[in-house]
This record gives C-alpha cells, sequence and structure tokens, in this order.
C-alpha cells in the first residue's frame, strides 16, 4: 500500500497517495464555540442583528466551507462529500457560549476530519463577523475532534467529553 508520508524523495511536500485504501463510509463529528457578550447573545436570539440571521448564514457558511477544504487546506483530497450537518446549542449559565456541533459524512477512502474542523472554524469565524458590530470580545474555540468512525485507523471518541 505504500508510505503514507507527506513528502516525496526529496523531501518536499506531496499528497499522499490514497488509490489503495479501501473505500468505506468515514464520519467526523467535530465541536466549537464562540464566547460571546450577553448583547450578543440576545441580539441572535431575537434576530436583531444587523447583517441577518446570524444562525442560518453560520450554518451556510460551514457547509460551504466542509466542500472548499481542499481549496484551504493543502494537503487534503478532493472529497464527494455525501452528507454535512450543523446544529447550535446556548450555554447561558455564567457565560454565554454558543456551542457549534458539525458531522460531515462520506464514502471514500480518506477521512473527513479536515472538513468538519474546517466548517466549524468557518461557522464561528461567521459569527464573529456578524456580530463584530456589537462587540469585539468574542473568544471562538476550542475546536476538536468529538468522534471519527471508518478507515484503517478505526474509530476516535474524545474522551474528555
Amino acid at each position: 500500500m505504500g508510505d503514507f508520508t507527506h513528502f516525496n524523495e526529496q523531501g518536499r511536500a506531496r499528497m499522499v497517495d490514497i488509490s489503495e485504501k479501501e473505500e468505506t463510509v468515514r464520519t467526523a463529528r467535530v465541536r466549537s464555540s464562540v464566547k460571546v457578550s450577553e448583547e450578543i447573545y440576545e441580539a441572535i436570539q431575537g434576530n436583531h442583528v444587523k447583517k441577518g440571521d446570524v444562525l442560518s448564514v453560520a450554518q451556510v457558511a460551514g457547509i460551504m466551507a466542509a466542500k472548499k477544504t481542499p481549496d484551504i487546506v493543502p494537503m487534503c483530497h478532493p472529497l464527494p462529500l455525501k452528507s454535512v450537518d450543523i446544529s447550535f446549542d446556548w450555554i447561558t449559565e455564567g457565560d454565554y457560549e454558543l456551542l457549534i456541533d458539525v458531522t460531515v459524512k462520506t464514502k471514500g477512502n480518506t477521512g473527513v476530519e479536515m472538513e468538519a474542523l474546517t466548517a466549524a472554524s468557518a461557522v464561528g469565524l461567521t459569527v464573529y463577523d456578524m456580530c463584530k458590530a456589537i462587540d469585539k470580545g468574542m473568544v471562538i474555540g476550542p475546536t476538536y475532534l468529538l468522534e471519527k468512525t471508518g478507515g484503517k485507523s478505526g474509530d476516535y471518541l474524545y474522551e474528555n467529553e
């Protein structure tokens, strides 16, 4: 099957050859968050942000980002994504924090972790962009892999949830 390294014989970057890897159903679930002020929370919840419906726009941005991941991350393979699902939840005890959950799925010969991470990051950036006129003190992240399934390396489950 060959050596899975991102360096060629000259020590320069290359895209790994995945042509011999088995095609399986692969999923990745990622979580990120954006800590916001109470004012931003109320503006998002009341749909009073001047740039529009923050969560709807951020959701579309995340889906678009997942599909464009190979254009942003140089060594990612272009993949035919089968599903991108983005959901939101709020933590309002103490701080105000928007939780972002992304699930990406494909059937192919490499995983979709980078697509899910890229989508979650784009969602956070879009929330920031749409709300920065209210308060620039938002904090994006952490962004991390919750779970992955499929592929030779097997399943992964984040242990600190």
